[in-house]
């Protein structure tokens, strides 16, 4: 069955009769006639923007969220040598000292 769009209480292709069926909501629009009027097209891009904007807003709460701190492996690298037992050298660039 062809489900029109309702706009302001009339359908908006224009055609009457009681037995129709109709929505606003414009994902369930069957009507061809109705998903080329003016009308439609507005609504179903105000639609497409609202879920977007609502997708971003998303997307950005979830990115905040969900950063972690950054691992600092430097300092677990030179803790771990330094833990280690007997002369162990630490690499080029992790200080001045020579052996730990």
């Amino acid at each position: 069955m062809v489900t029109h769009y309702k706009t302001a209480g009339h359908l908006a292709c224009g055609s009457e009769g009681s037995h129709l069926e109709s929505t606003n909501k414009v994902s369930r629009v069957k009507c061809r006639n109705c998903r080329r009027t003016e009308a439609f097209q507005e609504a179903q891009r105000r639609s497409r923007n609202a879920k977007r904007r609502a997708a971003s807003k998303t997307k950005a709460v979830k990115k905040t969220e969900t950063q972690q701190p950054t691992f600092d492996w430097r300092g677990f690298w030179t803790d771990k040598l330094t833990a280690m037992p007997g002369t162990q050298r630490l690499p080029r660039g992790f200080g001045d000292q020579a052996y730990v």
